[in-house]
């Protein structure tokens, strides 16, 4: 039997007047096609090529990880492979992206899946939950678009439709409200196709009426880069990869100068010497005396 939307919302959930779900889908499979996007991580069936898209997609525009993908795919086009590699490769190959702290989670979950699962992604949403750095939305993500299993994929433009559609006077409106709603209305025989419309026409609101997902209880304004500790860590790393073995005394004053050529203080050595500790335990190198090596 055909799978089908239910005739009506969860009691009490929906604010009265909103589309019911068959209009809903209908509006969201109408914009889905009228602005769909072509990009080179859909309609791919290898889970580890997903998660590298979802990954590289968290808190990073579209725009970027164009660039990256597909690079990043052709240095390390398996499980395997990134797990083989270095990790100042890993890095190094995710320069420019920001957020480095997810390339090394990227790479931890690889060294698991290619010791304990044979080189593959785990095929179950929860197994997937279990490895670094993925969270609900990555494992969700790599279900529908990989695995092309339903399941409640909550992510910043699905929520803007969510949102901008069926809540359009709400404040605050969480998640524990929403997923019930996106798990209710993905089809069980089209979940990708599903979720590219809802991801489309979300860009799409976002680019021409504002960005709905600010309602919701879940987001926060990302703090500024420019001359924030972020960046500092940023810069810092750079370094490093740039001259393996760097001296600390070396690596804070090319710090210094990076600084100082944006018109900025110096680096004060206290947090010079907290950066440097937080990013040894983190992973990101490592400390040979008064030297810096990248792992």
């Amino acid at each position: 039997m055909a799978w089908q939307l239910p005739k009506r919302w969860p009691e009490g959930v929906v604010p009265e007047g909103s589309p019911d779900p068959k209009e809903f889908a209908q509006l969201v499979w109408e914009q889905g096609r009228a602005h769909g996007r072509d990009l080179p991580w859909r309609y791919v069936d290898d889970p580890y090529a997903v998660m590298v898209s979802e990954i590289m997609l968290q808190q990073t525009q579209v725009k970027r990880v164009l660039r990256y993908w597909p690079r990043f795919m052709a240095q390390f086009p398996t499980v395997d492979a990134l797990a083989a590699a270095s990790t100042a490769d890993v890095l190094e190959a995710w320069q420019g992206l920001g957020y480095n702290r997810r390339a090394l989670a990227l790479k931890r979950a690889c060294d698991l899946c290619s010791a304990q699962h044979g080189g593959a992604l785990p095929h179950t949403y929860q197994e997937l939950l279990d490895l670094p750095g993925v969270g609900p939305a990555t494992a969700a993500g790599v279900m529908a678009f990989a695995l092309q299993q339903p399941g409640a994929y909550v992510e910043t433009n699905v929520r803007t439709v969510f949102l901008h559609v069926l809540f359009p006077d709400c404040e605050k409106v969480s998640d524990k409200v929403l997923e019930p709603l996106v798990a209710l209305t993905c089809p069980k025989d089209r979940p990708r196709e599903w979720y590219y419309a809802l991801l489309d026409f979300g860009a799409h609101l976002k680019a021409t009426v504002g960005n709905a997902n600010r309602r919701s209880s879940s987001y926060s304004r990302q703090s500024t880069f420019e001359g924030s500790r972020r960046q500092k860590r940023s810069e810092l790393l750079r370094i490093v990869l740039d001259e393996p073995g760097i001296s600390l005394e070396r690596a804070h004053a090319l710090l210094n100068a990076f600084e100082a050529a944006r018109k900025r203080e110096q680096v004060p050595k206290d947090l010079f010497c907290d950066l440097v500790s937080q990013m040894e335990g983190e992973g990101f190198f490592a400390r040979e005396g008064d030297r810096l090596i990248p792992r």
